[in-house]
């Protein structure tokens, strides 16, 4: 196969336009081209009177090898790498394993970590603390409409994770030379994902697509011979100490749930995502090394959806090939403090994220359509352990829980969030009323002064950022924006420190962190990329455990 890159074309352009554009670009006829495909696809919008599309397409033609040797110095041309998924590791099949590998949290690095495992023959035991994604759905939508939390099935907790409700969004800046991540993008399009997932620039799902998906790939696990139980929280583990002359000194025997189960175990997959604040103190109380690691706090921000599209695609606006433009911003404010947008959801809603009762948490979401009012992002100050939260690994949590709890009375003490109009936040008073931009966040928000929302060096620096991301996003400082508090859950806090040689657990031999909770990645694609990555791990160290006769 041979790969064309920046093939640029205007927005209304035919399926024959891209063709005659890759013949072009390799002077043959149309016989030559046996077939293509489109690998990627942009958008380059930095002249609004003409916005364009920009592909890198894939595709077979007749006397490859001369193709490429006549067009050899052209660098938009080269052989298409193979992206296809390679087993490191599978499991004999008359092997009988007496000590499955356990997956604690089914979010995306569960999910994904179980699914490879199964899909190599190690059948898993997948233990999920929260309930199966549709119960689960309506449990986190009380929450929303009513404000009744159940502290173990809500946005956090559950089967799919975080990210089911979030803008499902599956692009990452990892690097990723293996092409896990096209890996995660097939098994979302054979579990029902729409193929555009594969080839747009920043592909997202959104909710609802999301519980179908994550069924369908449950399903799939079972099949393989995986075993997934929902509302089976982990409690402790049961650690065998070891002296191996190295720096671990002890090893994983067994997990221990809440109904008293033991479940013994060489390979713990731990999975358990940024919001398993109660494991973090479990894990940290039988030595298992942990460090802290900086994370962010802020708001949420709402403009109008159309301020936003108006801003990046000008005339085109509201073109449907375009739909809802997102945005990304960075300030580095005056007091030292760096300043930034995250997590922007197009034509999305501000939800309750919250895991703990009397605390109050903000994300964002959007539908696969994006055809809500509002566009949302989080805009958050950068802190770190040495400067912000210096007192252990657990420090990261303490504070989280503080400003969570702040939030709270701030709303009200009822689950609403506490919020403020952008004009009253920069005049430094408090908000009495909304204006134009109504907040979306349910069950409510109450209007407040946020300046002791967060410590005053974020609040300063977020006063300072907005004007300046309105030199960037017209009317980004629009006075009826709105803020609504605590954004506190960027990122985990911490980070159980694993080898880079086998990606277990630095001091402790069976335990393999992943995903956000273990502090190694952020968001639906990098999570499930890190549980791939772990899963063969967790297959390699199992098979070099077995007797050689056994195999």
């Amino acid at each position: 196969m041979v790969r064309l890159t920046d093939l640029s074309l205007p927005l209304e352009h035919t399926a024959d336009a891209l063709r005659a554009a890759v013949r072009s670009r390799l002077a043959i006829s149309s016989a030559q081209l046996v077939r293509m495909e489109i690998f990627r696809r942009g958008v380059d919008a930095r002249k609004r009177s003409a916005i364009l599309f920009v592909y890198t397409v894939d595709c077979e033609v007749l006397d490859e090898a001369k193709v490429l040797d006549r067009l050899k110095t052209d660098r938009r041309v080269s052989v298409a790498p193979d992206v296809g998924y390679k087993f490191v590791a599978r499991a004999p099949a008359t092997l009988a394993l007496t000590a499955r590998p356990v997956v604690i949290g089914m979010g995306p690095a569960g999910l994904f970590a179980a699914l490879i495992l199964a899909q190599s023959g190690f059948r898993p035991i997948v233990l999920e603390r929260g309930k199966a994604v549709r119960e689960r759905t309506k449990d986190t939508f009380k929450m929303w409409r009513e404000g009744v939390l159940d502290p173990e099935s809500n946005t956090q907790f559950g089967e799919g994770g975080a990210g089911t409700f979030s803008d499902g969004k599956l692009y990452s800046q990892i690097k990723d030379p293996k092409h896990y991540g096209r890996k995660v993008l097939r098994e979302f399009v054979d579990a029902g994902a729409p193929d555009e997932i594969l080839y747009v620039s920043k592909p997202h799902i959104g909710t609802f697509r999301l519980v179908g998906m994550v069924e369908k790939m449950r399903a799939n696990i079972l099949a393989l011979g995986g075993e997934v139980r929902f509302s089976s929280r982990v409690e402790d583990f049961e650690f065998e100490p070891i002296n191996d002359g190295a720096a671990r000194t002890q090893r994983v025997r067994a997990v221990l749930l809440a109904s008293g189960e033991r479940i013994a175990t060489n390979h713990v997959v731990l999975a358990v995502g940024h919001s398993a604040r109660d494991m973090f103190e479990t894990l940290h109380s039988r030595g298992v090394f942990i460090e802290p690691k900086a994370f962010s706090i802020g708001f949420r921000i709402e403009h109008p959806q159309s301020l936003v599209d108006a801003c990046r695609f000008g005339e085109q606006a509201a073109n449907p090939l375009l739909g809802a433009a997102d945005y990304k911003l960075v300030h580095h404010a005056k007091n030292g403090r760096s300043v930034y947008t995250f997590c922007m959801c197009p034509g999305g809603t501000v939800v309750a994220a919250t895991s703990e009762n009397e605390r109050v948490v903000t994300n964002g979401m959007s539908q696969y359509s994006r055809s809500e009012r509002n566009a949302n992002a989080g805009i958050v100050v950068g802190i770190t352990p040495e400067v912000d939260f210096p007192d252990g690994p657990l420090a990261g949590i303490a504070l989280q829980r503080e400003l969570e709890s702040r939030a709270f009375e701030l709303g009200g003490r009822n689950y609403f969030a506490p919020g403020q109009r952008v004009g009253d936040f920069l005049a430094r008073r408090a908000s009495t009323s909304f204006g134009s931009v109504i907040p979306s966040y349910t069950p409510g928000v109450h209007p407040c002064d946020l300046s002791t929302a967060l410590p005053k060096f974020a609040i300063d620096a977020i006063r300072e950022a907005i004007p300046a991301f309105a030199q960037q996003i017209k009317n980004f400082d629009l006075a009826d924006a709105v803020l609504t508090g605590v954004e506190s859950r960027t990122s985990s806090p911490l980070r159980i420190t694993r080898l880079d040689a086998d990606l277990q657990s630095l001091n402790t031999l069976g335990l393999f962190p992943t995903g956000e909770g273990a502090g190694y990645a952020g968001g639906i694609l990098s999570a499930a990329v890190d549980g791939i990555k772990v899963a063969e791990a967790v297959a390699l160290s199992t098979l070099a455990s077995i007797p050689v006769h056994s195999l």
